[in-house]
């Protein structure tokens, strides 16, 4: 049975009773204001016409409180009727008002005995910055160069991931609304099994850019980036592209410059930040773009086990019900084509280690995106802490990375490993890289020596980068052991195409991932 006490009946006192008598088995008001007793009564309330700051006339009330509500408008008084009840009821939960005018000392020595202060002019204060400042700011912000662009190319990263797709098709929902007309755009492939239907089954409307129709972009008045931050980084857009709107949860490298930026790298997905705007536009989600803003979300959290913060529970919370489930059953359960099973054959076949690292090379690819999905199989072996499984297609190597606990930060090796003679980044269990072999792809007799030069670069150089950071993978200095060209990698035969659900791969100007 839940019972309640009110001592005071001020400008709140009516209202609050109002709220609470119906949530209440018991209720008991005790006030010294005759008048507001017998209105009260009148109500059906039980009402003690007592001084509600009397530690005695407590003592006398046969009630014992789940909550006690302390509500005139004295601040003194309240005070005084707070330490009485907590002294009385220890038990029960006391939400003190601070009343009108209370002074700095009264709001210190209500705060300490009580469970919860109410306080008007605070409240009011917080109201006034959640209208005025902070998010709210950011969202007012947004829509005001949502409102100054007629047409609007969202460019994705290449060879956008879900995380990517869901935010450019939420971000143009928006722009929608506040009447800019979007093309939702990516450069690339969307090749993984999982990703294509991904964006079959939930029929969002994309479009392939071509790199060498650069006047494509003229039909375009503004351009927005979703899950990556600079133009021609991880896109192939060009570098000095005037950009109004970038939206990522991923930390900059470098400067980022647009007329709205919103870089929150404390959550797990930008799809995130696309739910965050949705509900403060007061937009109903729709069942497809909830679908993809929530599935998003759970591969670029891993299921919610990689860098995932509160905001990416609650924004998840906030979708399930506009979910359509069944549908997102059949998008994470693809079938896998034949040919991936082969890169991910060889890579096992192929594989060496090197104290708790794997690496494989699963020699040329017809499509790079099976590489990640070998990474992530090879990761589940027995004595394996972290992977590196690569390969060549189109005179580059293109290389995707996995790690299992906090010993090693993989973005940031790939990037000490990489980042000098091509692009590489991602989080720290999970990257990419990818490098150019340029005049070297030409060379005769090239399955030896293409054999060789993806061995000698990708090999030593991500061993070096992970010994510089970390000795407990490696174990020894590798350069002591039986590790060698030959003991790595098969001859460099032609693979199968497949597909990377993640969007680990980088670009060869890039020095972030594409998730």
């Amino acid at each position: 049975m839940r019972s309640r006490l009110v001592l005071g009946s001020g400008s709140i006192g009516l209202p609050l009773l109002a709220e609470i008598r119906s949530d209440s088995d018991e209720l008991v008001v005790v006030t010294d204001n005759d008048h507001q007793a017998s209105a009260l009564r009148e109500d059906g309330i039980a009402v003690e016409i007592q001084d509600p700051t009397d530690r005695s006339m407590l003592d006398g009330l046969d009630i014992d409180p789940d909550t006690v509500a302390v509500t005139s408008d004295d601040p003194a008084r309240n005070l005084a009727a707070t330490i009485a009840a907590v002294e009385r009821f220890p038990a029960a939960f006391v939400l003190a008002y601070a009343g009108a005018d209370p002074t700095a000392a009264q709001l210190r020595e209500l705060s300490s005995v009580a469970d919860r202060v109410v306080d008007p002019a605070a409240a009011i204060t917080d109201r006034l910055t959640q209208v005025v400042g902070g998010e709210s700011s950011r969202v007012r912000q947004l829509q005001r160069v949502l409102r100054d662009l007629e047409t609007m190319a969202i460019v994705t990263h290449d060879n956008p991931d879900p995380d990517a797709i869901a935010s450019a098709v939420a971000l143009g929902l928006l722009a929608e609304r506040a009447g800019c007309e979007t093309t939702l755009c990516y450069y690339g492939s969307i090749s993984h099994q999982e990703n294509r239907a991904f964006v079959n089954l939930l029929d969002y409307d994309l479009v392939e850019l071509d790199p060498d129709e650069p006047a494509a972009l003229d039909a375009f008045e503004g351009f927005a980036l979703v899950d990556h931050s600079r133009p021609g980084v991880n896109d192939q857009l060009p570098s000095d592209l005037d950009i109004d709107i970038v939206i990522d949860h991923h930390p900059p490298r470098a400067p980022v410059e647009a007329r709205f930026v919103d870089l929150r790298s404390g959550v797990g997905a930008t799809s995130t930040l696309l739910v965050d705007y949705l509900r403060q536009f007061g937009v109903d989600i729709p069942e497809a773009v909830a679908t993809g803003l929530l599935f998003g979300i759970r591969v670029d959290t891993k299921d919610f086990q990689r860098e995932v913060s509160a905001a990416d529970f609650e924004a998840a919370a906030h979708l399930v019900s506009r979910t359509d489930m069944d549908l997102l059953q059949r998008i994470e359960d693809p079938s896998i084509s034949a040919e991936t099973f082969s890169v991910i054959a060889r890579a096992i076949s192929n594989r060496t280690m090197e104290g708790s690292v794997l690496l494989s090379c699963v020699g040329k690819l017809s499509d790079r995106d099976a590489l990640a999905q070998a990474a992530d199989r090879l990761l589940d072996m027995e004595d394996v802490h972290a992977t590196l499984v690569y390969g060549v297609l189109d005179g580059t190597i293109y290389a995707s990375a996995r790690a299992r606990g906090t010993d090693i930060d993989l973005g940031e090796v790939l990037r000490d490993a990489f980042g000098q003679i091509g692009s590489a980044g991602g989080h720290a269990d999970m990257a990419g890289a990818q490098i150019a072999l340029g005049v070297l792809d030409s060379i005769d007799d090239r399955e030896e020596s293409l054999h060789d030069i993806v061995t000698s670069v990708v090999t030593d150089r991500f061993l070096d980068a992970i010994e510089s950071r970390s000795h407990r993978l490696l174990g020894t200095v590798y350069g002591d052991s039986a590790y060698g060209p030959e003991a790595l990698v098969g001859p460099l035969v032609e693979s199968s195409e497949g597909d990377d659900p993640t969007g680990d791969d980088v670009d060869a100007t890039s020095g972030t991932d594409s998730t």
